[in-house]
C-alpha cells in the first residue's frame, strides 16, 4: 500500500514569527488555501510545504 504525501500551509507575520495554518492536506487543497488567504489581502506571507510524513 502506497503512502500519500500530505502538505501544510504556513504563515509568517510582519515580525518573522511562523505559524502552522493547516496540515494533512493534499497539495491542491493546500495551494488553494494559501492562495485564498493571499487573495484576501492579508499582509502575511503564506506558503505550502510538505508535512514530511
Amino acid at each position: 500500500m502506497g503512502t500519500t504525501e500530505t502538505y501544510r500551509v504556513m504563515r509568517q507575520d510582519d515580525n518573522g514569527n511562523r505559524f502552522l495554518v493547516a496540515k494533512g492536506l493534499t497539495r491542491p487543497a493546500a495551494e488553494s488555501m494559501a492562495a485564498e488567504f493571499e487573495a484576501r489581502g492579508h499582509k502575511q506571507l503564506y506558503w505550502v510545504e510538505s508535512d514530511g510524513q
